[in-house]
């Protein structure tokens, strides 16, 4: 599973950027996306059923509708998801944010990062340097 990292600061265009890679990487195997919060927490619907399960200590607790799966997950570091989505047979994994891990970075904007290979590209480019991404085993 090659590990796409994109850096960059808010506002910078960073998941524009990812909307337009996941197709084109679609084009190639599976994709999956581990978006950084940051400062931000997700909420969880109260009074849910699946709230409620995951509240009593339910190490996953996902909930199913006729599109979707959602899941919340007790892990919660970039390299336990990233093992979930190996297992998942995943072929592309796209972190977005998390700028501090030392994966090969993409940058979008004037960030400085650490182990950027590429800085505002297109996606094409993108899609032509995939060899200078990590490949991901646990």
């Amino acid at each position: 599973m090659k590990i796409i990292q994109i850096a960059g600061s808010s506002g910078s265009g960073k998941t524009t950027f990812i909307r337009k890679l996941i197709p084109e990487l679609k084009k190639q195997g599976t994709v999956a996306v581990i978006k950084h919060l940051g400062d931000h927490t997700y909420h969880m619907d109260e009074g849910k059923d699946t709230t409620f399960f995951f509240e009593a200590g339910a190490d996953i607790s996902v909930g199913i509708d006729s599109h979707k799966a959602v899941a919340a997950i007790r892990k919660n570091t970039p390299e336990d998801i990233l093992g979930i989505l190996f297992n998942q047979r995943i072929d592309f994994a796209i972190i977005e944010g998390f700028k501090q891990r030392t994966y090969p970075k993409i940058v979008i904007g004037n960030l400085t990062a650490e182990n950027c290979v590429l800085s505002n590209p297109s996606v094409s480019e993108v899609i032509m340097s995939l060899d200078l991404f990590e490949n991901f085993s646990p």
